[in-house]
């Protein structure tokens, strides 16, 4: 099917969700698998975002991609800064050809009542209580995806959910929200989140650096 979502963030920086409807076999006519991948679904995800790579840039070299020890793509040459996130039957990628990038994609389900403790402080807990406008699981499942979102952007191991990444401010705007987030960890640095909510998922990625 055509793209589910599509926004271009700003000159050279582009964001698509594709809702995968299709059978593996559309996607290998496009896009060759990367790597192996035994269970089916999973592959048809990958699939799916690599598809994506190309049609946001139809220049992109997706046989150049590399995965890093933190299991983030990536291009040896950094031609093109990348994220991908699947779930379900979505996939989501940001590309810019000129800043570093996160996204992240995530079905709301009632289960992110079990992890609340690993990545919320008692701060953010509360805050996330105040916001009235979407149900508590849905902004509880939200923060989670920003957090995601910004362990991306910096692509390394080593991040704490909790003790290095902080939501400071979730303002709601006419369709999304804004997140005003703060990375406390090799150095300081604040960011500027977007936070939407579609059919059952949600999908935050970072909007400035």
């Amino acid at each position: 099917m055509p793209l589910y979502y599509n926004d271009i963030v700003d000159d050279g920086t582009k964001i698509g969700v594709w809702h995968i409807t299709e059978p593996e076999s559309f996607f290998l006519t496009k896009v060759p698998l990367h790597r192996e991948i035994t269970h089916p679904h999973k592959r048809l995800q990958h699939l799916a975002g690599r598809y994506l790579l190309q049609h946001l840039f139809p220049d992109f070299p997706y046989h150049l991609i590399e995965i890093a020890d933190t299991r983030r793509p990536f291009l040896p040459n950094e031609e093109y800064h990348f994220s991908i996130s699947h779930c379900g039957d979505y996939a989501a990628v940001m590309i810019s050809k000129n800043k570093r990038v996160g996204i992240d994609i995530e079905i709301v389900t009632p289960k992110i009542d079990r992890i609340i403790h690993k990545f919320l402080t008692e701060r953010e807990l509360k805050m996330a209580e105040g916001i009235t406008s979407v149900p508590l699981q849905h902004i509880l499942t939200g923060m989670w995806s920003v957090k995601e979102s910004l362990f991306k952007w910096i692509g390394e191991g080593g991040v704490d959910f909790k003790d290095h990444l902080h939501i400071n401010k979730v303002e709601k705007k006419e369709d999304s929200f804004a997140v005003e987030c703060e990375i406390e960890r090799n150095i300081n640095k604040s960011l500027e989140l977007d936070l939407q909510f579609f059919d059952g998922i949600c999908l935050a990625y970072v909007k400035d650096n």
